[in-house]
């Protein structure tokens, strides 16, 4: 049988314990966050890779995508070749407002186009300014971390690559300059050690 009050007195005991802990506070303007190697922050176009497929409009929940584009004719390039068609990026926007962070769309993107950035300090005043076009979303690509190798003998990321290609970003050349990660080694077989 249970006696009257005994869950008061479990509760106060836990409350006991806890104030004889000390609290652990975070600075956090003055000291940034240790944050995890894939956080979710915000996320970044590269341009050239965007075909205006539509795949991640079409694959977001919050329809939070906007992607306009128009076709452009590219002439044959043999005599007697058929002319091409290709799509050219007009706009191509996020409403931040309304994103989830489910990350569907940069995992729906076949060219990837997107990727996940860990900035987080982007807050507005206006909500009509959490809306990011795709020059303030190219921006946001600077501050995408280089992924690790998976083999010593991998090509180099592709967003190493674009950013040599830029030359100076936006921070100054910080992104360019960034050393690249060390190469995960493979691990090997038993039988073959």
């Amino acid at each position: 049988m249970k006696v009257p009050g005994s869950g008061l007195v479990k509760g106060l005991a836990v409350t006991m314990r806890t104030m004889t802990r000390r609290s652990v506070t975070a600075h956090y303007p003055d000291a940034m966050p240790e944050l995890p190697p894939r956080s979710r922050g915000v996320i970044a176009l590269i341009e050239e890779n965007c075909t205006s497929c539509m795949l991640c409009a079409r694959e977001c929940p919050a329809w939070c995508i906007y992607i306009d584009s128009h076709k452009d004719v590219v002439p044959a390039s043999t005599e007697g070749g058929k002319d091409k068609t290709r799509n050219v990026l007009d706009r191509f926007a996020i409403d931040f407002s309304l994103c989830m962070y489910c990350s569907i769309c940069v995992e729906a993107c076949p060219f990837d186009a997107l990727h996940w950035s860990p900035e987080f300090e982007y807050a507005e005043l206006d909500i009509r300014e959490l809306t990011h076009e795709k020059d303030r979303l190219r921006d946001w690509m600077w501050t995408v971390p280089a992924p690790s190798a998976l083999d010593e003998h991998a090509e180099p990321a592709k967003e190493l690559g674009v950013a040599a290609k830029a030359g100076e970003g936006p921070l100054g050349g910080r992104a360019a300059g960034r050393e690249a990660p060390r190469a995960r080694r493979t691990p090997v077989p038993p039988e073959e050690e």
